[in-house]
Parts: structure tokens; C-alpha cells; sequence
């Protein structure tokens, strides 16, 4: 086996043209039956407002598949921790024998979920985008931004956290980083209301996105919603929108947006819901015209980290990077 440090990984492994490509191909076999995919396995740790899920995915033809766990302790900030961590393990699709672990602590999942955002706005929202909003000033939110400027070009940010503080050090950071202009917002309808393109990035359990601020020619991806009592959305939101979009149909029903939709009855039809992979293999389209409202539910996929785990371990192997272990001689010398 080979291990891969997290510095390692944040060497090689970058938010560009080519993860990108990696995780829209991932979406495209997810659509065409070439995956599979069982249901996410979670725990949730009440105690410590904390959880980890565990996911999973073969892609058909692949030497290997991954095996993720990711936590997300919510409270850890306050401790002046990260509040994602977690581990990649590759695994031999021949044998099931460990290949590789990925000492990540959540990177390549961060990585993975901002690429699957920028998919769903490039093929969602609008080819002119003059402010992008940004809801959650975490590294989620950061990286969220990021990836969109590959795929639509724009100056104007806004974002909204319920820490000032917080949003204050984003607009500093990223507008820097980025060479963009980022406002802080005073308020989440603000930010929508002023946006042609928005990102929810937050661990809400309660939706802050009301329908009556939806316009014509906005599109909304919603990540946070990855747990049945998570929602950031209100239910009008997607029985408003002219297209909704998941990364996979069934687990959106089952822990996402469009799960509380349904249930809400308020959106009743999931059988005209588009799946992510389906636009980017140009089955279907995200938009037909500037005007529609679009919203994506990402729930994120075992399928995506499979995807991202053999790119880097392509690339790290490549850079002779990684510590081979041996456990059988290390069982010897035991």
C-alpha cells in the first residue's frame, strides 16, 4: 500500500481544467448505468454535532474503486479546528486488496465538491454572470468560488455568513486571491435577490432561501443539503424553478433538497428532475434560454471520489510521490 499525506496531495492535485474533466466524465457514466453506487452509510455523533458518512463507488472498467469517510464536526472552528476531515482508500477492483490511502483530512472531498458545482453552473446558469452570491464563508464557500471562475467570467461577489467576521475575512482573502471585487452582504435575500448565480455552502437545518426572492435568469446550486434534516432551500424554491437538477435523483430524494421538497408536498413531479450526468453527456440541457430559473441539488457522490482518488493517485504515483508500505514484511519483522 501507499500513503499520500495531505500536503502531498495539495502539491499535486489543483482545482483546474483537468479535475474538472475528471468529475464531469464521473457524471456522465453515473447517467449512463456505468457505476455502481450503493446508498451513503451515516453516523451521526448528536453529542458533538458531528457526523461522518462513508461513501462509495466502482466505476465499470476502472483498476480501482475508493472507499471514503468523511466527518463533519460543526462545532470544531470554535476549537479553532477544521470542520471536515477524513481519509480515501483505493482499493483493487481484481482482488479488494488496499492499494492506497489518501491522508486527505477532507481536501480531495473539497476539491471533488467544487468541481461538481462548477459543472452544474456551466451547464445551468446563465453565459453571463456579472455578480456571483456566495451563502457560507467556510472553506467549502472558498472553494466553491474558485472553481466558478473556470467556467464563467465575472467581477462582482457577494457573500453572506452569519459570522461578519467571518465574511469580512472571505471578501478579504478571496477577492485578493482571486482578483475579483467581494462585498459582504447584510443578508442572505440580498444576496439572491442581486445575484445571477448562487452557491449555498452552509449545515443549515433550516431553509434561508425564500421563493419570493427568485428572478428571472438566476440559478442556485445548492450543496449543503447532504442529510435528511439538513435544507437550506425552501420547498417553493424547487416547485418554482423552470428546471431542477440532482447529481443523482434517488439520493436527492432520499437526503437532499428534493427530499424535502417532496415531502413537503409542494413539489409533487420528480419524474421531470435532470441528473447532472445527463447534461454533461448533452442528453438534456440546463437552460434553454437567460430567462429560466435553474436550481442543482448536489448531495455529492461515492462516484466522484472514486473518480478524484485515481486521478491523484495517477498524478502522485507520476510524481514518485507517496511512502509504500509492505504489511507483510512489516508483519515479519513484527
Amino acid at each position: 500500500m501507499i500513503i499520500f499525506t495531505e500536503q502531498e496531495l495539495r502539491q499535486q492535485i489543483i482545482l483546474n481544467h483537468d479535475t474538472l474533466s475528471v468529475i464531469e466524465d464521473c457524471f456522465t457514466k453515473l447517467a449512463q448505468q456505468q457505476v455502481v453506487m450503493p446508498p451513503i452509510m451515516r453516523l451521526d455523533i448528536h453529542d458533538f454535532n458531528g457526523e461522518v458518512d462513508v461513501k462509495t463507488a466502482y466505476i465499470k472498467e476502472k483498476e480501482m474503486f475508493a472507499i471514503k469517510v468523511s466527518s463533519g464536526y460543526f462545532d470544531n472552528p470554535k476549537q479553532g479546528l477544521p470542520s471536515g476531515s477524513g481519509f480515501m482508500m483505493l482499493m483493487d477492483t481484481k482482488t479488494g486488496i488496499p492499494q492506497a490511502l489518501f491522508l486527505d483530512n477532507g481536501y480531495l472531498t473539497e476539491v471533488r465538491t467544487a468541481a461538481a458545482g462548477a459543472i452544474a453552473a456551466n451547464y445551468s446558469s446563465p453565459k453571463t454572470v456579472e455578480t456571483v452570491g456566495i451563502i457560507g464563508s467556510g472553506s467549502q464557500a472558498r472553494f466553491q468560488l474558485t472553481a466558478l471562475t473556470l467556467v464563467r467570467d465575472f467581477k462582482k461577489v457577494l457573500v453572506y455568513s452569519r459570522s461578519s467576521k467571518s465574511a469580512s475575512q472571505f471578501a478579504e482573502e478571496m477577492g485578493s486571491a482571486l482578483n475579483l471585487t467581494v462585498q459582504v452582504a447584510e443578508s442572505v435575500e440580498e444576496v439572491v435577490k442581486e445575484s445571477q448565480l448562487v452557491v449555498t455552502t452552509t449545515p443549515a437545518t433550516e431553509p434561508f432561501v425564500k421563493a419570493e426572492w427568485l428572478h428571472s435568469g438566476l440559478h442556485i446550486t445548492a450543496m449543503g443539503s447532504d442529510a435528511e434534516h439538513k435544507q437550506e432551500l425552501e420547498a417553493e424554491v424547487l416547485a418554482s424553478a423552470d428546471k431542477v437538477i440532482c447529481d443523482t435523483t434517488a439520493q436527492c430524494m432520499r437526503l437532499g433538497e428534493l427530499h424535502h421538497a417532496l415531502a413537503s408536498g409542494i413539489f409533487t413531479d420528480s419524474s421531470n428532475v435532470i441528473e447532472l450526468g445527463q447534461l454533461t453527456s448533452k442528453e438534456k440541457k440546463g437552460r434553454d434560454h437567460d430567462d429560466q430559473i435553474t436550481v442543482c441539488d448536489l448531495t455529492g457522490t461515492g462516484a466522484q471520489d472514486t473518480a478524484i482518488a485515481l486521478f491523484a493517485y495517477q498524478e502522485l504515483t507520476k510524481h514518485s510521490k507517496g511512502v509504500e508500505i509492505n504489511s507483510q514484511h512489516q508483519l515479519q519483522k513484527n
